[in-house]
């Protein structure tokens, strides 16, 4: 019987994102097929969370074409980019807290291309008056993700309902905390 690569891949997302701690006999099991089967697509947990890796930047580059970040104005684009990236906010969340991803000197192409786009739509936003300057692109690039990973971790855990997933994400980043009908921050006494 032949193994559907893909399909092992999500049963193994979908099991690491609710318990990144699984071992591969949990994900053998998840994917519905041996640790012998499972050990011969991917040498170990490296290699499956690489292979993770390689599915999560396809798919985020995808959301990212489908969200058009350099159409209409750049609040319009985050907004549609965290809708469209939503889906794949759990795998994100995963990612994020592997280490290994990160160990050495370079960055992975694909997040480097990833980074590039997202922040080239913070530098729209700035350039055009609707992002505040004094935060650089960069910074909200990376503020995007792990706001993306806390609230995918938040859905998944039932503190937060996944219907306001896009919500609380766009309006934290663009709005931040400060209340805006508030005429100054309150001094605390």
């Amino acid at each position: 019987m032949a193994v559907d690569r893909d399909q092992v891949l999500r049963s193994a997302a979908a099991l690491l994102t609710r318990r990144s701690t699984a071992t591969m006999d949990e994900v053998a099991k998840a994917a519905g097929i041996s640790r012998a089967t499972l050990h011969r697509q991917f040498a170990g947990r490296d290699a499956l969370v690489r292979a993770l890796e390689a599915l999560c930047i396809a798919e985020v580059e995808a959301a990212l074409a489908a969200a058009r970040p350099d159409e209409g104005p750049a609040t319009d684009a985050v907004r549609r980019l965290v809708a469209h990236v939503e889906p794949n906010a759990p795998l994100i969340a995963f990612l994020y807290t592997e280490n290994q991803l990160f160990e050495g000197e370079e960055q992975n192409e694909g997040w480097a291309r990833i980074d590039e786009r997202v922040t080239a739509l913070f530098t729209r936003g700035q350039a055009g008056g609707e992002f505040r300057i004094d935060l650089t692109p960069a910074w909200l690039t990376e503020a995007l993700y792990g706001l993306l990973a806390s609230a995918a971790w938040a859905v998944a855990e039932g503190r937060v309902a996944p219907k306001d997933f896009t919500h609380m994400i766009v309006e934290l980043l663009l709005g931040g905390v400060l209340r805006q009908d508030d005429p100054a921050p309150r001094k605390e006494s």
